[in-house]
């Protein structure tokens, strides 16, 4: 298994390579991609096998489009995924995918994942939206998850499993990614007029966005905690998946992009204080000091601002004469519409 190569394409993963990787005797493995139109940072396959004890796994590798590669690449955004089953996964707080064979090559950033399929949990589709009770419950557990790594990331840092929201790779990269995407985005789709309002400033304002939410106290930031990202067993709890932008920061950070974008509008302005409150409740009560509470209103406004980063960067390595990307899309758009309106984020630049 050490000299286990990283394929280069799903075709690759045969039965002798997930023999290898997984340490069964496989006899035959038959792939179907899944998850088109709800990620955009990898491609990801649900594998058939015979000769396992688990008759499926999922297998994720880098994205059949060259800008997502690239995006991920400067990001370290394979790096973390990988890195996050390695050595962080044991410890969640929050149900997560068994990893079963991970590899990553550091340089590239060609990588592999094969993981617990967890096809079999209830889904929320994110065009939908998360309804009031389940989103009360992610934003509970979505508490404890902060609470376990409260104010001990840094070593993670240092070790190169995390990212922290103040590295350099940011204002680096994303001012350049931001603008490709919001060229696109005007080119292709209709864009309000509250979007046009704060796009226009915000390269300019995003380091000193990021700066404030890499402020102490920090944690370990999901990234990504959106409802394509959330599950749901039979009893309830979160599962949750995709750790490719795990990193180092305030974990309003995680809040204020779940609650802007996995809700609808409606429902997003009626519950927001009320998610908010509970989710700083959940801190204490989970053993957060007080004190390291203030302030958080503040990180989720700056938060909420720089998540407009999420749907014109997204929009590089998507389809948009795909219904369902664009659909996506759309509405990531528009629900950023009224976290603009309702927090007053131009008044942040």
């Amino acid at each position: 298994m050490a000299d286990l190569m990283i394929p280069e394409s799903i075709e690759a993963v045969d039965a002798s390579w997930m023999a290898a990787a997984l340490d069964q005797p496989i006899t035959s493995v038959a792939h179907e991609q899944i998850g088109v139109g709800v990620g955009v940072s990898s491609s990801v396959y649900r594998s058939t096998l015979t000769g396992a004890p688990f008759e499926t796994v999922i297998v994720k590798l880098p994205a059949l489009a060259e800008e997502a590669v690239f995006t991920s690449m400067v990001l370290r955004m394979y790096i973390r995924e990988v890195r996050f089953f390695a050595n962080l996964a044991a410890e969640s707080p929050i149900r997560v995918p068994t990893g079963y064979f991970g590899r990553v090559d550091e340089e590239t950033s060609r990588f592999v994942q094969v993981m617990e399929d967890m096809g079999a949990m209830r889904i929320v589709d994110q065009n939908v939206g998360m309804g009031v009770d389940d989103a009360l419950q992610a934003v509970d557990e979505l508490a404890l998850w902060h609470a376990h790594w409260w104010s001990r990331v840094d070593p993670l840092v240092d070790r190169g499993d995390l990212v922290c929201l103040s590295d350099p790779v940011y204002p680096a990269v994303l001012p350049v990614v931001f603008a490709e995407g919001w060229e696109k985005l005007c080119e292709e789709m209709p864009i309000a007029e509250e979007i046009r309002r704060v796009a226009p400033g915000w390269s300019e304002r995003m380091p000193s966005l990021l700066a404030s939410l890499s402020t102490d106290p920090t944690t370990l930031c999901h990234g990504d905690y959106r409802a394509d990202n959330i599950m749901f067993d039979g009893d309830g709890r979160v599962v949750l998946l995709d750790f490719q932008l795990v990193g180092r920061g305030s974990g309003a950070y995680d809040l204020a992009y779940f609650v802007t974008q996995s809700l609808a509008p409606d429902l997003a302005a009626t519950h927001e204080t009320e998610l908010f409150n509970r989710w700083r409740d959940g801190l204490i009560n989970a053993g957060v000091p007080e004190g390291d509470t203030v302030g958080l209103w503040d990180r989720y406004r700056e938060a909420a601002l720089f998540c407009l980063a999420y749907p014109v960067v997204a929009s590089r390595g998507m389809d948009l004469d795909d219904p369902r990307q664009r659909e996506l899309l759309n509405n990531m758009n528009t629900r950023f519409v009224r976290a603009v309106d309702q927090l007053h984020l131009a008044d942040l630049l």
